[in-house]
């Protein structure tokens, strides 16, 4: 797997996000969906990336930096053809190693509560994430967990 610092341009991860995008809303309300289309993946306080294996985008991912100490983990995402190979973990693992050379405090994110979002609450606790209220510009919300990481 490689992992490539993403413009956000190619037709491969457009598609990626249109099915991210398309499942978030299938599974959460709409006012509980906190994923990113392409033009807030392109701000200059966000560094996104994709997971290829040759010509194949595996998933993405992508660092916001919420300030100086602070980065939220954003767009995590695998191909629904790629699941269970480890891209996430492979993607996880960067943005953590990337968020220890920014020298931040603390790495957050916000994830589903719902039954389909065991699976990356289970991957996010791994690698030492615990629940915490919400931060930045979240709201307490049902359909939404908050964890957080000291770094």
């Amino acid at each position: 797997m490689q992992i490539k610092l993403d413009d956000l341009s190619g037709p491969e991860i457009r598609a990626l996000l249109e099915e991210h995008l398309k499942n978030m809303h299938e599974i959460s309300p709409p006012e509980s969906v906190h994923a990113l289309d392409i033009t807030k993946l392109r701000q200059p306080d966000i560094t996104f990336w994709t997971v290829w294996e040759g010509e194949e985008l595996l998933g993405c991912g992508a660092l916001k930096e919420l300030d100086s100490t602070h980065g939220e983990v954003k767009s995590m995402r695998t191909s629904s053809a790629h699941r269970r190979k480890g891209v996430a973990r492979t993607m996880l693992e960067h943005i953590i190693a990337e968020a220890k050379l920014r020298n931040y405090a603390r790495l957050s994110l916000e994830t589903g509560s719902q039954k389909d979002f065991e699976p990356a609450q289970k991957l996010y606790e791994r690698f030492g994430f615990t629940c915490c209220p919400p931060f930045a510009d979240y709201a307490e919300d049902p359909h939404s967990v908050f964890m957080t990481k000291e770094l």
